[in-house]
């Protein structure tokens, strides 16, 4: 018979969501968007786990982002600052968009 070294409790939203409790974040070193495993053993025990983390649903991304990274540090020199202009279009574009990552998805996204 195994032995909890730690236990913690939380409450289901009525979205069926929670919230993991600080001790076990913790302890599998858990940050915000990381994935948590779970799963179901024989006995009906549950056993929750630090998740794999996500991997790209396009190939041609990983690779694009791994050309990008070894070419800056190549050539350091190629990186300019926007200009004003560009910058001042930026903002005019997204300036007042509002967002929050730790916001639960609607329904209809979940």
């Amino acid at each position: 018979m195994n032995t909890a070294v730690l236990e913690a409790e939380s409450t289901l939203t009525d979205r069926y969501q929670t919230t993991v409790p600080e001790p076990i974040r913790q302890v599998l070193k858990l940050g915000k968007r990381d994935k948590v495993h779970y799963a179901i053993l024989d006995n009906g025990d549950v056993l929750m786990s630090r998740g794999q983390e996500a991997r790209s649903d396009d190939p041609a991304l990983g690779n694009f982002l791994h050309f990008l990274s070894q070419d800056l540090a190549a050539h350091p020199e190629r990186l300019q600052a926007l200009d004003s202009a560009w910058v001042e279009r930026l903002q005019s574009l997204v300036g007042n968009v509002q967002f929050d990552l730790d916001a639960p998805l609607p329904d209809d996204e979940a």
